[in-house]
């Protein structure tokens, strides 16, 4: 097995990084940073996205597990001072998965240009000054003018980030889907929009063509000022996220750990 490390650069998670090396250098498991099998990411959950988007160009080749640094994370699963138990996990692997669907944005701009990408918690079409007016579109059919700060679209597991705070609901990964949620919308006489969440299954898109000029495109941890996108289009991606389940929380577990007590259940 070839295995990765990704890391952040604060200082409780280098000296884990430092022994997490060694033990595996001891134990004859080969780092590889190219073309892992499995990476291992050493820090929070932001840490988790700058190795996912790093990564998942390796497709279902590469699995992913998190050891967090700090406060427990939504996406990893041990704890900086269990190195040798995981290191231990990682050698008796049996290639086993736990699979995740992921989001798919794909943008094009004035000229015909297209460009793709991937997120594993949302992406969000955004106007941080101002009002964002938008036509947002199911499939080819109009569904509503859109006024008001912007909007967010999630995976199932990133439905308990952004969305959640917009007042989203929080998708079983085991749902292929997408959900946007509004940010801060328009409603009264003039203009009018759902006002609530909206779930898309896969196979189904939702695009967003905006009516204003310059604007802010965010995916995951990405951020693109556009001013030349004519459309974006949101959809469930044809790929997905793998996790290595040496100690992988069940989904509802991870959801009463993270937002109401660990000492439940």
């Amino acid at each position: 097995m070839r295995v990765g490390i990704y890391h952040n650069d604060v200082p409780a998670s280098l000296p884990i990084v430092a022994q997490l090396k060694a033990e595996l250098t001891h134990a004859g498991v080969p780092i590889d940073q190219e073309s892992p099998e499995v990476v291992v990411s050493v820090g929070g959950d932001g840490t988790l996205l700058g190795a996912f988007h790093r990564y998942i160009g390796l497709g279902d080749q590469v699995r992913f597990v998190g050891l967090h640094t700090g406060h427990l994370g939504f996406y990893t699963d041990w704890l900086g001072s269990e190195v040798t138990e995981l290191v231990q996990s990682l050698l008796s692997d049996n290639g086993q998965r736990v699979s995740y669907p992921i989001l798919q944005m794909t943008t094009t701009t004035k000229t015909g240009e297209t460009n793709r990408y991937l997120a594993l918690n949302e992406a969000t079409f955004k106007q941080p000054v101002g009002t964002l007016v938008a036509d947002i579109y199911l499939g080819d059919q109009m569904f509503e003018g859109f006024r008001g700060d912007g909007v967010a679209v999630a995976t199932p597991t990133g439905s308990t980030a952004y969305n959640k705070a917009n007042g989203g609901a929080v998708l079983h990964p085991s749902l292929s889907a997408i959900q946007m949620s509004e940010i801060a919308s328009i409603n009264n006489r003039v203009f009018r929009t759902l006002g609530s969440p909206l779930v898309v299954p896969a196979g189904q898109k939702i695009t967003v063509k905006p009516q204003i000029d310059k604007f802010l495109i965010t995916c995951d941890q990405l951020e693109i000022f556009a001013q030349d996108v004519v459309s974006a289009e949101f959809e469930v991606a044809d790929q997905k996220v793998h996790f290595a389940p040496y100690r992988h929380l069940n989904f509802w577990k991870r959801v009463q750990n993270a937002f109401i007590s660990e000492s439940l259940g």
